[in-house]
């Protein structure tokens, strides 16, 4: 067996961390705190494993890896085959949270593993936990993308938003009224629904918002008026089941009345009925003794 040939000074080498780890921003809301980390090469369940983790309320992860299949595309004009991917996810206790991790690797389109730690506060969060979950895995995977070594296939991810000084500003001003209008309409909320103290609500929490990038301030924007209109519409339930109950209370108080004023029209019926007969046999009776006997 001929001896393998050496490398000559000329021959490229690509040095590549494949066990590089990224990390995200953390997030805070409300006593909760949101952090995510990012592998091209390791697996869902070797992030999952980390130390820092273990602590964690939930660990949400998802997973993009390249598959040993292809296709080829419908048009004849191309002969390449297309890469196809095995994907998943894991929500650890958190319902949907991981389906919303996946997507963030398949919209960045890269490979790789992510997975999103979440310590609960103890208030709840509503629909603004998913934009939390999505923002810490963009923010970790965009780190990797400042890496020159970061395999070429992940060059194609989108690229964090320019700031906009003005919208920034915006966002800021508009975002703390918002968390306002929540805790108020949280307030009447949980009122309507008879809580113990339900129209007093909760103190709001201050957000650091200043410390957050434009793009995750404008998901958070989103995510508030969502949070906004699912309390209206919980508000709009109770009001249109209490409106039913308030029905349903009429009917069932009519129908009685009608019953009892039926049995009430049938005993009449029932005596006016027997005076009649006895009316009508008294004077059989009074004929008979009157006349004499033969």
């Amino acid at each position: 067996m001929c001896p393998k040939r050496a490398l000559s000074p000329s021959d490229p080498i690509t040095t590549i961390n494949t066990t590089a780890i990224y990390r995200s921003s953390p997030i805070e809301d409300r006593s909760s705190r949101f952090i995510a980390i990012y592998s091209p090469t390791l697996s869902a369940k070797e992030l999952q494993a980390k130390a820092e983790f273990q602590s964690a309320t939930h660990r949400i992860a998802a997973w993009r890896k390249p598959s040993t299949q292809r296709v080829f595309p419908s048009s004849s004009s191309s002969s390449l085959q297309q890469q196809l991917f095995t994907t998943g996810h894991d929500d650890d206790g958190e319902k949907h949270g991981g389906r919303n991790v996946e997507n963030v690797l398949a919209s960045m389109n890269v490979q790789g593993a992510v997975v999103v730690a979440r310590w609960y506060g103890g208030t709840m969060l509503g629909p603004v936990r998913f934009e939390h979950i999505k923002n810490c895995a963009r923010d970790a995977i965009s780190q990797s993308l400042s890496t020159p070594s970061f395999p070429s296939i992940q060059q194609t991810a989108k690229r964090p938003k320019t700031e906009d000084p003005a919208r920034r500003a915006e966002l800021l001003r508009i975002l703390p009224e918002r968390d306002r209008s929540i805790a108020v309409l949280r307030g009447l909320l949980a009122e309507k629904q008879g809580c113990a103290n339900g129209g007093e609500g909760k103190a709001v929490v201050a957000v650091e918002y200043g410390k957050m990038a434009l793009g995750m301030l404008e998901g958070l924007e989103r995510a508030r008026d969502a949070s906004i209109g699912w309390v209206l519409k919980q508000i709009e339930k109770v009001e249109a089941e209490k409106a039913g109950v308030g029905v349903d209370i009429v009917a069932a108080a009519t129908t009685a009345e009608k019953v009892t004023g039926g049995q009430e029209v049938a005993v009449a019926d029932e005596e006016g009925g027997k005076e009649k007969e006895k009316d009508v046999q008294e004077p059989a009776t009074t004929a008979a003794t009157a006349t004499p006997p033969p």
